[in-house]
C-alpha cells in the first residue's frame, strides 16, 4: 500500500528539520492548491494521464520546434509551468490547456488535433474525406481563416467556392471563436447533414451558403490525352499528395507515354499539399539529378534533399499553378521552375514553406509541430511569399480545373503547341 498525501506528510514531520518540514509543507500544500494529483509507480509519484498529455505536448515542442529563439520569447518553460498550475482532471482540460500553451508560438501550424481531427487528417492522407472537401488555411497578416483550395467533385467544389475565400463563420459560429482546427472540425459531420458557411469571395459582400456533406473521392490523379491540330499530349492533374499517389503516377505516365504523348501539362492548381515524401517521389520521377528541395532546421544546418539520376518522363512539359498550389506541391513547381525542367503558368501560389511532424500521443490525439522551413533549390523562401509563374494567365481564373471549358488549359495546350513547333523547327540541320 502506498502513502497517501496526509501520511506522506506526517513522516516528514517526524524524521525531516524544521526548515525542511516547512518548505515540504508549503509545496504539498501547493500541489494540493493547484489539483495536481500524483499517482505512484514503482514507489515514484507520477504526474496523471492526463496531465502527462500536457507534459508530451510541451516536450515534443520543446525537442523539436524549429525555431528555438521562438520559445526563449515565449518563456517556453513557464508555459508548461502555468499549464500544469491549471486543474487538469478530463482530457478536454488538459486539450484547453495545451492549446493555450501552443497558442502562445503564435504559429498556426503547430497546433493539437483531438481524437476526431487527428483521425480526419489520417483519413486525408489515405485518400479517404468526408465532409465539404474544403482545404483551409491561416491568413497571417488578417488573423482569419482562407480557403486553399476545394477538392474536385466536393460539395464546396460544385458551389464554386474560390481560391482565396474567407470563411467567416460555420453554423453561425465566428471563425474568431472557432480558430482553423475548430473551423475544418465545424465543417465535418455526417454524411448527408448540412451545414451553413458564411463566406466572403473577393470584394463580395458576406454571403450563407448551405452544402450538404458527403463522402469526397479524392482521386488525387487525374490524366487523360489532349490533340491538338498537330501534336498529341498528356495531361497529369495532382490534387492532393496522399500514400498512393507516386504508384498512382507512375502507372500514368506509363500509360500515357505508351499513347505516344510529345509534351506533357502537369497540373498542380488547388493542391493544398499533404504528404512532403510523396511529394518529393513525384519530384524525383521528373528530375535528372540536382536538388529537389533544401529544408532548414533548429540547428540552421541546411540540408539538401537530391533527385536521383534517372526519370520516368523526360519530354516537354508545363505546370499550371494558383493560390490554392501549397506546401508539397510549392517544393515540387519550386524544383521544376529552379531546374529549369518545366515553365510554370498560372497565378502565384500560396506560400507555405513550413515543414510539419505529425506525432500520436497516448490518447488517440495528435500534435503537429513546424520543425524545419524549406527552400527551393536557388535559396528562394516561399513562405508568405509564394511562387511566381513564369507566365501569368488571364483572368478570371477558371473555377473546374481540367473540366470542361477550362481557358486555362486551353492556353497551356497552345503554349506546349509553340514549343514543340520551336523544338522541330531548330532540330531541322
Amino acid at each position: 500500500m502506498y502513502p497517501t498525501v496526509n501520511n506522506f506528510s506526517h513522516r516528514l514531520r517526524r524524521n525531516t528539520s524544521p526548515m525542511a518540514k516547512k518548505l515540504i509543507t508549503q509545496l504539498i500544500a501547493a500541489c494540493i492548491a493547484f489539483g495536481l494529483v500524483f499517482v505512484p509507480i514503482s514507489g515514484v509519484y507520477a504526474l496523471s494521464d492526463t496531465q502527462q498529455l500536457v507534459v508530451d505536448s510541451w516536450r515534443l515542442v520543446n525537442q523539436g520546434y524549429w525555431n528555438p529563439e521562438r520559445l526563449d520569447d515565449v518563456r517556453w518553460r513557464r508555459q508548461r509551468q502555468k499549464a500544469l498550475e491549471k486543474t487538469i482532471q478530463s482530457s478536454d482540460d488538459a486539450y484547453n490547456a495545451i492549446e493555450e500553451m501552443l497558442g502562445e508560438l503564435g504559429d498556426p501550424y503547430t497546433r493539437l488535433l483531438r481524437p476526431k481531427d487527428y483521425a480526419a487528417i489520417k483519413n486525408s492522407t489515405s485518400g479517404n474525406l468526408s465532409g465539404v472537401g474544403l482545404q483551409l488555411g491561416p491568413d497571417d497578416q488578417q488573423d482569419q481563416v482562407v480557403v486553399i483550395s476545394a477538392l474536385d467533385g466536393s460539395p464546396a467544389a460544385d458551389a464554386e467556392i474560390a481560391s482565396g475565400a474567407y470563411l467567416l463563420a460555420v453554423d453561425g459560429q465566428p471563425i474568431s471563436d472557432l480558430g482553423l482546427e475548430g473551423a475544418a472540425n465545424a465543417l465535418r459531420g455526417e454524411v448527408g447533414t448540412q451545414v451553413v458557411l458564411t463566406l466572403q469571395q473577393g470584394s463580395n459582400s458576406p454571403e450563407e451558403l448551405s452544402l450538404e456533406r458527403r463522402s469526397v473521392d479524392l482521386r488525387p490523379v487525374r490524366t487523360r490525352r489532349l490533340r491538338t491540330e498537330s501534336h498529341t499530349l498528356g495531361y497529369l492533374r495532382i490534387t492532393q499528395f496522399t500514400e498512393g499517389v507516386p504508384m498512382q503516377v507512375l502507372e500514368a505516365l506509363a500509360e500515357l507515354q505508351d499513347k505516344g504523348i510529345e509534351g506533357l501539362v502537369l497540373d498542380l492548381r488547388n493542391n493544398s499539399g499533404g504528404l512532403v515524401s510523396s511529394g518529393l517521389a513525384v519530384a524525383d520521377d521528373f528530375l535528372s539529378g540536382g536538388a529537389i528541395v533544401e529544408t532548414r532546421n533548429r540547428e540552421g544546418i541546411t540540408d539538401s534533399i537530391q533527385a536521383g539520376t534517372s526519370t520516368l518522363f523526360d519530354g516537354p512539359m508545363l505546370t499550371l499553378v494558383n493560390g490554392g498550389t501549397a506546401s508539397a506541391s510549392e517544393i515540387l513547381a519550386g524544383a521544376l521552375q529552379d531546374s529549369g525542367r518545366s515553365t510554370l503558368l498560372g497565378n502565384r501560389t500560396f506560400g507555405k514553406g513550413l515543414i510539419q511532424t505529425l506525432t500520436n500521443l497516448s490518447d488517440g490525439s495528435g500534435l503537429a509541430v513546424t520543425v524545419a522551413g524549406y527552400v527551393t533549390p536557388s535559396g528562394r523562401d516561399i513562405q508568405d511569399a509564394g511562387i511566381e509563374p513564369d507566365r501569368l494567365l488571364s483572368d478570371p481564373e477558371p473555377l473546374n480545373p481540367g473540366g470542361e471549358g477550362d481557358r486555362w488549359l486551353n492556353e497551356a495546350e497552345q503554349w506546349m503547341a509553340s514549343l514543340l513547333e520551336l523544338d522541330n523547327n531548330t532540330s531541322i540541320p
